[in-house]
């Protein structure tokens, strides 16, 4: 079996450049969005890569992805799940289905790609696990009510992750980034950053930390000094003030 590192959304923004820094680490790629014609320019770029192209917000897709993999001789030793998107406005005016597909991509094939991949790597006693959480995760987002509640869940169930396959070799991390340059906001409806803009990110200091933190098998990696603090300070101030706060900022 030839380990390969398996990116979802992997056709622009943070996944396609995590495909770009794994593929300098000498790692082979699969690469998995909906995109192929995206997908299919970035392997021809790296040279070490091959493209699923898959909507994983579909029922079974994430269990189809996994067949591919294993029909092409693959072991997955290293798991990027990336993919998903993002919605503003209120939750009662946002279309329903809409709103459903982004819990069962956000949540629903992260989950189905995790149980997947890892009994093989406690197996193994190797292997890595990293999901993208957000900044996000650490409080509500009044006008993004569903997107948040996702990040969370992406949070919580990657540190309970964590520690139960630490014990097993395998690493396993959540990276929080703050706001990013990629297609998220247009995607999102924000269109800008708006009050954001001079306090984001571009993607390759994002992914440089979460590929770090993974190999150092920290938890929760948190890119950017400014992300760090506004995260952690929601732990100290009352639910009240932080929900209040989120809800009043402009985007």
């Amino acid at each position: 079996m030839k380990p390969v590192a398996l990116i979802t959304g992997a056709s622009a923004g943070l996944g396609a450049e995590f495909a770009r820094q794994l593929s300098r680490k000498g790692h082979r790629l699969v690469l998995a969005a909906r995109r192929k014609d995206r997908l299919d320019a970035l392997a021809a770029e790296l040279g070490n890569a091959r493209t699923v192209e898959i909507d994983l917000g579909k029922s079974g897709a994430a269990a189809a992805l996994v067949r591919d993999v294993q029909a092409a001789g693959e072991q997955v030793d290293l798991l990027i799940n990336n993919a998903g998107f993002g919605l503003r406005g209120r939750f009662v005016e946002l279309d329903a289905a809409r709103e459903r597909e982004m819990i069962d991509l956000n949540c629903g094939a992260l989950t189905d790609l995790c149980r997947a991949v890892a009994p093989q790597m406690i197996e193994r006693r190797s292997g890595g696990i990293l999901n993208v959480a957000s900044t996000a995760a650490f409080q509500p987002g009044p006008k993004m009510a569903v997107y948040f509640a996702t990040k969370a869940f992406v949070l919580s169930f990657t540190e309970a992750l964590h520690e139960e396959l630490k014990p097993h070799g395998v690493k396993v991390s959540a990276l929080c980034p703050g706001p990013t340059r990629t297609e998220f906001g247009e995607v999102a409806g924000i269109g800008t950053l708006g009050q954001f803009e001079r306090l984001s990110m571009d993607a390759e200091p994002v992914v440089r930390a979460g590929i770090e933190g993974l190999e150092r098998n920290r938890a929760v990696v948190i890119p950017g000094a400014i992300n760090k603090a506004g995260a952690w300070s929601t732990r100290f101030a009352p639910r009240s003030i932080v929900r209040k706060i989120a809800g009043s900022l402009k985007f």
